[in-house]
């Protein structure tokens, strides 16, 4: 038994007709739905109906997006993390060369102030380099012969004695700290006057009193000032203070540490102070000599 469609799908209408009937359906849809609303319901049906399909297709795009967005966060979070430390870093160099720079106005003024009590020609310089000797406590400032300095002009700052200058260049100038192994300097404890000699340290960055009575009137404290009887630092200058004293009666003699009381290793503007030139020149070997045999012909011829 054979099986066939009926003639109408077999032959199926002609296309005209399709078009023209599924047109008019077209037009009558969007007629009613104009007018009437009748496929609101049938709409928000479908778009319910639909939705997960929608979010089912939709779902690799939003997935290559927001991977895409992510490694784009990343990247720039990366780069503004990078600008925000250089602003970081150069903030925090101008504010170390601000605070730096406040600092040594600070210690300028107070230069200035202590330099008008000294009644010598002071010239202000600025330490540019220390010595490469490791075994050497010297430092060099950015003023030499061109300015006027002398060897052996004292060196201070606001604080006390720094130092002497030793060696003295057209540009420049050698100046040996305190602390220095091969520099002495005569002081007197400011409490009782008693005078003495102080000597560098060397590495250890303090000062020595040698050749002191075990007896001797001094107590850990004490202040020492310049004595002047050298002919080179004003008599007053602070000099020291006494950190420590080491008595041994098998010993003629005491230990005494003291602490510099300048800035010897920090700073960076100091004071040259130029030599006394009122004091009188000290007599010769010679000249005493013929002194002392001088005096017994004028006694003679008195007589």
């Amino acid at each position: 038994m054979e099986h066939s469609p009926p003639p109408f799908f077999k032959r199926g209408p002609a296309p005209l007709v399709r078009l023209v009937f599924f047109a008019s359906l077209s037009v009558t849809l969007l007629v009613l739905d104009a007018r009437f609303r009748y496929v609101d319901g049938l709409r928000s049906i479908v778009a319910f109906v639909t939705y997960p399909l929608q979010r089912a297709a939709l779902a690799p795009v939003e997935l290559a997006a927001s991977v895409a967005e992510y490694f784009t966060s990343q990247s720039a979070l990366r780069e503004q993390n990078t600008q925000l430390k250089s602003r970081l870093l150069a903030a925090q160099y101008d504010l170390q060369r601000s605070e730096s720079g406040a600092a040594d106005a600070i210690r300028m003024r107070r230069l200035m102030s202590a330099a008008e009590t000294l009644e010598r020609r002071k010239t202000p310089a600025e330490i540019v380099y220390a010595s490469r000797d490791p075994f050497s406590q010297k430092v060099f400032v950015d003023k030499g012969q061109t300015q006027g300095v002398l060897p052996g002009s004292p060196v201070v700052d606001d604080t006390g004695v720094v130092g002497q200058v030793t060696r003295v260049h057209p540009m420049i100038a050698e100046v040996t700290l305190l602390t220095d192994k091969d520099q002495a300097i005569p002081v007197q404890v400011l409490r009782n006057g008693l005078r003495a000699v102080a000597f560098g340290g060397g590495t250890a960055g303090t000062l020595e009193l040698r050749f002191m009575a075990a007896n001797a009137e001094i107590q850990n404290g004490d202040r020492l000032v310049t004595s002047g009887i050298d002919g080179v630092y004003p008599a007053g200058l602070a000099v020291g203070t006494v950190l420590k004293i080491e008595r041994d009666a098998a010993q003629s003699f005491a230990r005494i540490l003291c602490e510099p009381v300048a800035g010897i290793a920090r700073g960076r503007h100091v004071l040259l102070l130029s030599p006394d030139s009122n004091l009188p020149p000290l007599p010769t070997e010679a000249g005493s000599g013929n002194e002392r045999r001088d005096a017994p012909r004028r006694n003679r011829r008195k007589d």
